[in-house]
């Protein structure tokens, strides 16, 4: 006996927007200023940085185009929403950074140390970077306030790690990784000038590539848990566990399975076993009961599966769910 509820498909949070904007409009204007300043210096490092902002640009796009598809709402060949659409385009924007920022940066770095060229006037170069720092470190502040404000008091790379809204980590890893390569171009050009090694302004941009393609691989991997499906964490499971056995008719409940189809879109399965006695009446009271005490605790759970069980079923599902937290 199968009892389910489906919530209303529950819009993913687009609060993110605002740092997303935030970024393309910082990028859009350092892209342009960063290739004349590349172009009137031959800076390779300034090449990459243009290359970078131009990528970054087009990832905001792409980001933006992720929200808006993933708020489709549910139809018969997608019952729980487009809401994954979020993990698919951010993976491919995790893609672009590696090979069209990273990528490029890097065989543009190895071209110039290969073949170097003296920077004659590098003052273009300081002023635009100076100028990039200060839109960059705007953008990533922005980015961070926004992400601060739903990350329930945590620490900031353990929030990150536990979100499930990667647009907003995906912003503050392209801010961060931005103000670190305008250092690195710095010191590249500076240095080169000053010691009149010019080969310093391609190995600057080489290590801009490999910043860029560190940061894909790092984004690459967090969207990948989300898309193959990844669930609630351990405390959240427990509180599952805990409402259902709080409620009067309920005498065991078996190990919650969730998985998130969106940010705030939550499946849950669970085995429960009713108390003897119970009538048809008072079982669908029960669900009820404990569906609202659910959606009250934890909201994000949208879509809920109750499923009636024996208790030896659900001593073998308690089994699988102590192997599940000692993994």
């Amino acid at each position: 006996m199968r009892y389910d509820h489906l919530g209303r498909l529950f819009s993913v949070n687009t609060s993110s927007n605002k740092a997303i904007y935030a970024a393309i409009s910082a990028n859009v204007a350092i892209a342009v200023a960063k290739f004349i300043a590349a172009y009137v210096t031959g800076s390779s490092a300034m090449l990459s940085e243009g290359i970078h902002s131009l990528v970054d640009t087009g990832n905001g796009g792409l980001l933006i185009l992720g929200v808006r598809w993933s708020n489709k709402p549910a139809d018969e060949s997608h019952p729980f929403g487009y809401g994954k659409e979020l993990y698919f385009w951010t993976l491919v924007v995790a893609l672009l950074i590696f090979a069209g920022g990273g990528g490029a940066s890097l065989l543009e770095g190895i071209l110039h140390v290969q073949h170097p060229l003296p920077i004659d006037n590098p003052n273009w170069s300081y002023a635009i970077l100076a100028l990039s720092f200060f839109f960059e470190g705007y953008a990533l502040w922005v980015s961070i306030s926004e992400f601060r404000k739903h990350n329930d008091g945590r620490g900031l790379w353990s929030a990150i790690h536990a979100s499930k809204d990667p647009t907003t980590f995906t912003v503050i890893f392209e801010d961060a990784a931005a103000l670190v390569g305008l250092v690195f171009a710095f010191a590249g050009i500076y240095f080169g000038h000053l010691l009149g090694l010019p080969v310093l302004d391609g190995v600057a941009s080489i290590l801009i590539g490999a910043l860029l393609m560190a940061v894909a691989i790092l984004l690459a991997r967090e969207s990948k848990n989300l898309l193959v499906g990844e669930g609630a964490d351990r405390q959240t499971l427990r509180s599952i566990r805990d409402l259902a056995h709080a409620d009067p008719g309920i005498e065991g409940a078996g190990y919650p399975l969730t998985m998130y189809f969106g940010p705030h879109s939550v499946l849950l399965t669970m085995n429960v076993q009713f108390r003897a006695g119970l009538s048809f009446a008072e079982i669908e009271k029960t669900v009820d009961r404990v569906e609202a005490a659910l959606r009250q605790k934890h909201p994000d759970i949208r879509h809920i599966y109750l499923e009636a069980d024996s208790l030896k079923t659900l001593g073998r599902g308690e089994e699988a769910g102590l192997r599940f937290e000692q993994a």
